[in-house]
């Protein structure tokens, strides 16, 4: 297979990462690991997505193989950017009824059926919105506040990439199907290659849905990998405290 053309290597070294449809190589000068929305809300029992009737039984190896890619990167000094999602306390940000995201968050139908929950599902400052105690951030770490699915959208993830540089995104992270997939199909838009490692994303809903979401990534948006094939790349890269 031939490795996907990406634009000329900015650091000393760099990995070929197998991948579908095709190798894509990572050169960590240009590249940052993407996670997606490890909250409580979504990865934690009694978070959001767990009161709102979905299945995060999947959730925590999930946990445990981000933790591997992220201990990986690190290694290699590749930067790793946690976007969180949710709003202020007021959900002044969520919008209101005039906005689709009104009707469609699940998070905000809860709370609209449930009013014993209202003011705690996804709001920042609270235990919902917080990252999982095992995926916590360690210095050098960047943490970004996302407001939709996508973590372009109103954020500032695009300028952080590009003031570093950033080419590559490696996407971990929930819901593959949602959050991860809208936020790829935008980089995919403005340029970037991105590549899904699907053992470190989970899906929310039949299994089906993560299937077409597999599908349209490494068809038409990017390329999928897995978290064994991007540590054993990755890991053979110099420390990057060498």
């Amino acid at each position: 297979m031939t490795a996907a053309v990406h634009p000329p290597s900015t650091g000393p070294t760099s990995a070929l990462l197998p991948a579908r449809p095709e190798p894509v190589r990572i050169d960590p000068a240009s590249s940052a690991v993407i996670v997606i929305d490890m909250q409580n809300a979504y990865a934690s029992p009694g978070g959001y997505v767990d009161l709102a009737g979905f299945d995060i039984t999947g959730a925590a190896s999930v946990i445990g193989r981000i933790g591997q890619v992220l201990d990986t990167a690190r290694a290699a000094a590749i930067p790793i950017i946690f976007l969180q999602n949710g709003w202020d306390g007021d959900y002044v940000e969520a919008g209101g009824p005039g906005s689709p995201n009104w009707h469609k968050s699940n998070a905000l139908k809860t709370m609209r059926a449930r009013p014993d929950l209202a003011g705690q599902l996804l709001a920042r400052g609270g235990w919902d919105y917080e990252l999982v105690d095992a995926l916590a951030p360690q210095p050098g770490d960047i943490r970004l506040h996302k407001t939709r699915y996508s973590a372009f959208f109103n954020s500032q993830l695009d300028s952080v990439l590009r003031a570093r540089g950033i080419r590559t995104l490696i996407f971990v992270g929930i819901a593959s199907n949602v959050c991860v997939e809208s936020t790829l199909r935008d980089a995919f838009h403005l340029e970037y290659f991105s590549v899904m490692l699907d053992d470190a994303t989970h899906h929310l809903g039949p299994d089906f849905v993560a299937k077409a979401c597999l599908y349209n990534v490494e068809k038409f948006f990017g390329w999928v990998s897995n978290v064994a094939d991007f540590c054993g790349a990755v890991g053979q890269l110099p420390s990057g405290d060498a």
